[in-house]
């Protein structure tokens, strides 16, 4: 729809008055400049003034040649298109805030909670902020009173109390919003059902009914059906309130998270698994409404989509590893179950590959090997056609990963060497780093695999993994410095080569620690303790297997049953009495590294080995 001829002519009229009254010398500042244009522009029509200006420049600047006056008018335009530029500076949270409602007000009544959780995206190139919010909600109160539909105002008037009541919700919450982590004699480790977690202290916050029910059931770790009768039949405005309360409590969460870096509790791999514990509350959400209340579950969808491409445009975004570790074992696996489904629905963009890398190296460390190599193929492809060249080199990297732990070698070297070459192609160093030491890795159990004793092969190997160990070290990436060293030390186990396995191993299971990934340094206790059982050091065999075991375990790792498998044996070969009594002199290192509740789950563990 065009705009009105008399708004165009009034902004010409306006510009050329400004600059007759320039020429004039009538106006001295720019400041009168600025004023005339807060008195004239009308909020939401900039782009109409914008064009009648540009116009006039362009009109001015083509008489130069022919006009000396035109020279002094190209002055005058140009004082008033600085003063429009400050004044688009100025006006820019109103005018944010005038288009967020016009988009309201012409969606379908139907979708006005859609339209409602389109104006809080967080990806908006300027997004609304709490004070911009506010405002919203006074704007769309006054459009309620202005509609003689009475249906329309009622809906309209119960989104703007939905702001108003999410704001206030998490302003009883904030001051508590990380208080529970601190709550005496609790292990924090990350979201799941193990205590303390901030549903508990959350729910004892807020007086809305749906999220106190919400925070509850959560707590309790029950699925969100169990709410379902209560959700169908709230009102609009109770699912406003509850998209502006948790998209401000995962905000308030990760911006805490990432001002932790160097705490060796919190950090950014806590940022990661807050957005995607909220991104699998919404998606819960959806699965409950979908086919009761469609419209409003489409707008579920979308909150759960703007989370993940919030996540997955970060800077720090984890192509290789990292968010596992602040989920338990179940609570990982229904993790991933639950962006299954909704991402097929996605566009083919690069967040969408990004998620889906990270979901491919989660099934991979909870032992699903084949959906692994299905999510890094798709997510392989789209990358490709995104061109996003570091998500391409990494899903190529963990595919040669996921090959070699489905002892398909031939793949895993191939896919490895041309992760190889595009690094070295584009300069990610990073990508690099991690296909030597995926290179270096399946050559050592390929060449393992076909009986090789060509000693050759396994120094040419050796060499890889030392390279990519080098590179990640020089990179001072702790992630991949620890995927390279538990890796070479791996090999090494395979070449029963125990001292330079445990140095390895012993720097890999630090690094992990360190940059808390859960599954690598299990790992590498579990293969440390295989060195130690080697060389017939038992006590550390027992301990190292121990620990390896209880944290593959914690993560649902199916390879916590061949460190399980280890232990057992050690306790056939030296008896019962005996492997307790080891158990027991190890107990303070083990307590060390996984606390008193791990030593004492060690020997449940182990009975659940022995009776599968």
């Amino acid at each position: 729809m065009s705009e009105p001829t008399s708004l165009s002519d009034r902004y010409f009229q306006l510009i050329d008055r400004i600059v007759d009254n320039t020429l004039k010398g009538k106006i001295a500042s720019t400041e009168r400049v600025y004023r005339m244009l807060l008195q004239s522009v009308e909020v939401g029509t900039g782009e109409i003034f914008e064009r009648c200006l540009a116009q006039r420049i362009s009109t001015t600047q083509t008489q130069l040649a022919s006009k000396l006056k035109a020279t002094r008018i190209l002055k005058a335009l140009e004082t008033i298109e600085k003063q429009w530029q400050r004044w688009q500076q100025e006006n820019q949270a109103t005018v944010e805030v005038t288009t967020a409602v016009e988009q309201i007000l012409a969606a379908e009544r139907e979708q006005y909670f859609q339209a409602m959780v389109e104006a809080l995206d967080p990806n908006r190139e300027r997004p609304l902020n709490q004070d911009k919010l506010a405002k919203l909600g006074q704007e769309l109160s006054s459009a309620a009173k202005r509609e003689t539909d009475s249906q329309l105002a009622s809906d309209l008037q119960q989104l703007a109390a939905g702001i108003e009541r999410g704001v206030q919700s998490f302003t009883a919450i904030e001051p508590d919003l990380i208080s529970w982590i601190y709550d005496s004699g609790s292990r924090f480790s990350g979201f799941g059902a193990e205590k303390p977690n901030p549903w508990r202290t959350w729910s004892q916050k807020v007086d809305s009914l749906l999220p106190k029910q919400l925070f509850q059931c959560l707590a309790q770790s029950q699925p969100l059906t169990n709410i379902g009768q209560v959700a169908n039949n709230l009102e609009l405005k109770a699912w406003v309130e509850l998209a502006v309360l948790l998209q401000y409590l995962q905000r308030g969460l990760v911006t805490w998270f990432d001002k932790q870096p160097y705490n060796s509790k919190f950090g950014k791999q806590l940022s990661y698994s807050t957005f995607l514990t909220f991104a699998v509350v919404w998606c819960e959400l959806w699965q409950m409404l979908i086919n009761s209340r469609g419209k409003l579950a489409r707008g579920c969808f979308l909150m759960m989509l703007q989370i993940l491409r919030t996540f997955a445009r970060r800077d720090d975004f984890p192509l290789y590893s990292g968010v596992f570790v602040s989920f338990s074992g179940e609570y990982l696996q229904n993790t991933l179950e639950y962006f299954d489904e909704p991402l097929k629905q996605a566009a083919e963009t690069t967040e969408k590959a990004r998620i889906l890398t990270l979901l491919g190296y989660s099934q991979r460390t909870v032992g699903q090997y084949a959906k692994a190599a299905i999510f890094h193929e798709e997510a392989l492809a789209i990358a490709r056609q995104a061109k996003d060249l570091d998500c391409e080199i990494a899903n190529l990297n963990h595919l040669s990963r996921t090959y070699a732990n489905q002892k398909d070698y031939s793949e895993a070297i191939n896919s490895s060497q041309r992760a190889l070459i595009l690094a070295r192609q584009v300069g990610d160093k990073l990508g690099e780093a991690n296909a030597l030491v995926n290179l270096g890795y399946s050559q050592v159990l390929s060449a393992r695999q076909l009986d090789s004793i060509n000693s050759e092969v396994y120094s040419e190997a050796i060499q890889y993994l030392e390279r990519g160990v080098e590179l990640a070290d020089w990179q001072g990436d702790f992630q991949s410095q620890a995927f390279g060293y538990s890796s070479l030390g791996i090999a090494y186990v395979i070449l029963t080569r125990p001292t330079e396995a445990s140095a390895a191993l012993t720097k890999g299971a630090e690094l992990a620690q360190y940059s808390k990934d859960v599954y690598l340094q299990g790992l590498s206790f579990s293969y440390m303790a295989e060195a130690c059982y080697t060389i017939e050091n038992r006590a550390n065999a027992v301990g190292f297997g121990s620990v390896g075991m209880y944290l593959l375990k914690q993560i649902n790792s199916t390879e916590w049953r061949q460190a399980a498998g280890l232990l057992t044996i050690l306790q056939g070969q030296i008896g019962e009495a005996e492997f307790n009594s080891l158990l027991q002199q190890q107990r303070s290192q083990i307590i060390a590294l996984i606390g008193v509740d791990g030593y004492d789950y060690v020997p449940e563990l182990l009975a659940e080995y022995r009776q599968r």
